[in-house]
């Protein structure tokens, strides 16, 4: 590895319950705005949770060149279309110009993939036989269908992958970016996650695990990390994706610049399906990994861009998993989950919430962690709770944990030539 090949972040897209653009999701994060709502895509009356974080008025054929592919490809893969276009606009990178497309790579992943898919066309099988089944099912359901297809718009023959590892998805397409990028393999990564598994099946399934929140009557309120009252995560869907570039090759077009990657760190808890070890050890090493990368100590670190997704155990250990990590310094560094306000995106969650550490680190500002009114035990951090705070932020955490017990975590810097 090369490790004099600086990494940095030149474009930002993402569709999420908060707004279908990156200015519209940025300015309701840092109001303290709730993208959580009763669901509106299927009839949940039978189902014990009946809210969720929808994008809502989304159209896909705007982000298509073939409005026909639109009938040809899942949800989850229209919405990571959507955001690579909206980071390839804002990188400003000029496609038709770019000389070395086999040095530009898409890494862009989801958890579950084609849920609905999936679903509809089993329906199909059990009620209509195997003859009415559509020649696009496993096209349209496989998790590595996004990055293809992303890639096959524009063109785009450098290194193409998924890496699925359930909620920690983003997070490692980010990364192994930036591990390739730094290898020299390639120079510009598209990379992040989209989930779109707000249908019957993912609704029952986690419902079965007693996993989501509950509270249908108070949708804005049910997203609660961190607090006494959590009861569950609560399901959202979105697609998180950023313009990952070698230093020297943004530089030499002239583009903006968020910020620099400087650490990744991953491990695995190996320890239970679903649930973190009390300790968060697994976290706790993730974490150190990331930062001895980005050769930073944690009382540099000004903001955590937590993981937490409003379940009581995972909270916990998290909080736990930050103590061990930063010793006293957990208790002054700013710490956030961006969750409260958009639900949990699942495989898109670390591409929208790497979106809003570098659009805090551009502005200055800690989003919030709405409905914190009474913290849980065990959790007396600054979580920033309910109002955003100006703060001059040079150094973010972006924590990402997956069933499984996949763990990665992102460090971002500002930006020093």
């Amino acid at each position: 590895m090369n490790n004099d090949r600086r990494v940095v972040i030149t474009g930002l897209g993402a569709i999420t319950p908060l707004g279908n653009d990156v200015e519209t999701f940025w300015s309701n994060l840092k109001n303290g705005v709730s993208g959580i709502r009763k669901i509106e895509m299927f009839d949940t009356t039978a189902y014990d949770c009946k809210i969720g974080g929808e994008v809502r008025g989304f159209d896909p054929k705007a982000f298509f060149k073939n409005p026909k592919d639109v009938r040809r490809t899942d949800r989850f893969a229209q919405l990571a279309l959507a955001a690579a276009k909206m980071a390839l606009d804002d990188s400003g990178i000029d496609i038709e110009k770019l000389r070395r497309r086999d040095r530009f790579g898409v890494i862009v992943s989801s958890g579950i993939g084609g849920l609905k898919t999936l679903q509809d066309q089993l329906t199909i099988l059990l009620t209509k036989g195997p003859s009415r089944t559509s020649p696009f099912t496993i096209p349209m359901l496989i998790s590595n269908m996004a990055s293809g297809l992303i890639s096959m718009e524009y063109g785009l023959r450098g290194p193409n992958m998924c890496i699925v590892t359930a909620c920690a998805t983003s997070n490692n397409a980010i990364g192994e970016s930036w591990r390739t990028i730094k290898f020299g393999d390639a120079d510009i990564f598209l990379a992040g996650g989209s989930e779109a598994s707000i249908v019957a099946i993912g609704l029952a399934g986690f419902s079965a695990m007693k996993a989501l929140s509950t509270r249908n009557d108070e949708p804005e309120r049910a997203s609660r990390p961190f607090d006494r009252d959590r009861d569950g995560f609560v399901m959202g869907e979105g697609a998180g994706i950023v313009v990952v570039e070698e230093l020297e090759h943004a530089k030499a077009r002239g583009a903006k610049i968020y910020c620099e990657l400087t650490g990744y760190g991953l491990s695995s808890d190996a320890y239970h399906m679903t649930a973190p070890p009390p300790d968060g050890e697994g976290a706790v090493r993730a974490m150190q990994l990331a930062l001895e990368h980005a050769r930073v100590s944690p009382n540099q670190v000004d903001y955590i861009n937590a993981h937490a997704t409003s379940t009581d155990i995972g909270d916990l250990c998290e909080t736990r998993a930050i103590k061990q990590v930063f010793g006293e310094q957990a208790y002054k560094v700013s710490i956030s989950s961006t969750k409260s306000m958009t639900g949990h995106l699942l495989g898109g969650a670390g591409g929208t919430e790497m979106a809003a550490c570098a659009l805090a680190i551009r502005d200055s500002v800690i989003p919030p962690t709405i409905n914190l009114e009474n913290p849980g035990e065990g959790c007396d951090l600054d979580y920033t709770p309910n109002v955003a705070r100006e703060k001059k932020v040079r150094v973010v955490l972006n924590n990402s944990f997956g069933f499984g017990g996949h763990n990665a975590t992102l460090i971002a810097t500002a930006f020093e030539k």
